[in-house]
């Protein structure tokens, strides 16, 4: 198998890395996607990771909490999710750094842009927590920025289901799913899958995004070498 891509940000949902125990984080589920991204590695790609918080924090979970303290506490979800896959990847003795976009320097670097191209120069994995270090913005839209910043060939966004649908596919049997989207049909038809801020970004700097099920065999690795699975959305 063959790369089509150089340098990818792949982001990962929180509720992923669950797997089929819905919190926490699942060891057979960071293990599948750590062998698949030693491989993507060992093909000469850069590999940066942007990995959501849903497994530990999502949204105010019904409190009357302040949305941006929440937000804040969804943020440090990430970085735990951050430093598992780190101390995963390494123990595969692949040299990875985690990234803040808000200083806890005890346990990561500060986001740095040209540090972060300085790793990939260094052949290590690149992981990007805290979102944006904003409140009220997403990690779709914290993964949209990183892969615009760091001229990524695409983004690559690995989810509990396997691609995007007109509907709820767990609500709705007749859901369909949708091979290819363009990115104002995100926006223009309300679909959920990926927040409308990521989309527009993603639209203005021409980065394709590929949505894809985590759960599938070898879902990376096949989207990395160009395999038509899940729905891709462009300018196209």
């Amino acid at each position: 198998m063959q790369p089509k891509y150089k340098r990818i940000l792949l982001k990962l949902s929180g509720e992923a890395l669950a797997g089929d125990q819905k919190h926490g984080i699942n060891e057979s589920v960071v293990a599948g996607v750590v062998d698949q991204l030693v491989k993507v590695h060992e093909m000469g790609v850069e590999v940066a990771l942007v990995i959501g918080g849903g497994n530990f924090w999502r949204g105010r979970q019904g409190t009357n909490m302040d949305r941006a303290t929440a937000d804040h506490m969804g943020m440090l979800a990430t970085v735990m999710n951050s430093l598992a896959m780190m101390d995963a990847i390494e123990k595969r003795g692949i040299p990875t750094r985690v990234q803040t976009a808000l200083n806890m320097i005890s346990v990561a670097e500060p986001y740095v842009l040209r540090k972060a191209l300085h790793h990939f120069e260094k052949g290590r994995i690149v992981i990007m927590a805290c979102g944006t270090g904003n409140p009220y913005c997403s990690t779709d839209t914290a993964a949209a920025q990183r892969a615009c910043e760091i001229d990524a060939d695409v983004l690559l966004m690995a989810k509990n289901v396997d691609g995007i649908y007109d509907s709820d596919p767990s609500v709705n049997p007749r859901a369909k799913k949708y091979d290819s989207l363009r990115f104002g049909d995100i926006v223009n038809q309300g679909l959920k899958a990926m927040d409308a801020t990521a989309a527009t970004m993603c639209m203005e700097n021409n980065i394709p995004v590929l949505a894809f099920g985590l759960g599938e065999e070898n879902s990376i690795l096949r989207a990395v070498c160009g395999e038509h699975i899940g729905t891709l959305i462009s300018n196209k």
